[in-house]
């Protein structure tokens, strides 16, 4: 938590006046505030999310739990910014998310990549946008640390028809980590791998 000195009034003569330790709560990492949002019109509206109120700090690990259709996929999306909420407000440390950036991170549930990209190209799509001040070099060896990361480096060269659905998988978590973003925001990345 941040401290900041808070002065007492002027008006207090009846001890020396001095300065207090008040304590100022630090900006969330992230946070929602009296977020709603819904899908569809009329009578086929489906409201998924109802005044959502979420505070991540700097740091912290949070799981979200529930239900298939509960909300969990809308509640990434509008994190990343894919997304805008019907109501409330969601922020990235005390500014408001209008889009997508690369200061978060995201691995879907299903592989999204592009197929006709190798294992390596994709990364790379990534890393290329995010990193284009860095010389060539510096972005193969970025991507070649991913890649090595997830175990898929004897399968760089492979396009995504040529890869088990874990190893698939694999490749979008090694992307989603190359940018190095602020925030990683995971929905059921490892559904499709196994325990090891």
């Amino acid at each position: 938590m941040n401290l900041a000195l808070k002065a007492r009034p002027m008006d207090d003569v009846e001890t020396p006046a001095g300065p207090v330790l008040a304590a100022v709560p630090a900006t969330a990492a992230l946070e929602l505030r009296g977020v709603s949002k819904s899908y569809g019109q009329g009578v086929q509206r489906s409201v998924v999310l109802k005044s959502l109120n979420l505070r991540v700090e700097e740091g912290e690990f949070v799981a979200i739990v529930g239900f298939s259709g509960s909300g969990k996929t809308t509640l990434i999306s509008l994190l990343a910014g894919l997304i805008t909420a019907d109501e409330g407000q969601v922020l990235k440390q005390g500014r408001p998310i209008t889009g997508p950036g690369p200061d978060r991170g995201i691995v879907f549930q299903s592989y999204s990549l592009m197929p006709w990209l190798s294992v390596r190209e994709n990364v790379a799509l990534a890393v290329d946008r995010v990193f284009a001040s860095e010389s060539a070099a510096e972005r193969a060896d970025r991507v070649k640390r991913y890649v090595s990361m997830v175990g898929l480096t004897p399968a760089i060269d492979k396009k995504p028809a040529q890869l088990s659905g874990g190893m698939r998988q694999r490749v979008a978590v090694a992307r989603a980590l190359a940018t190095d973003p602020d925030v990683l925001l995971l929905d059921e990345p490892l559904s499709a791998l196994d325990a090891l």
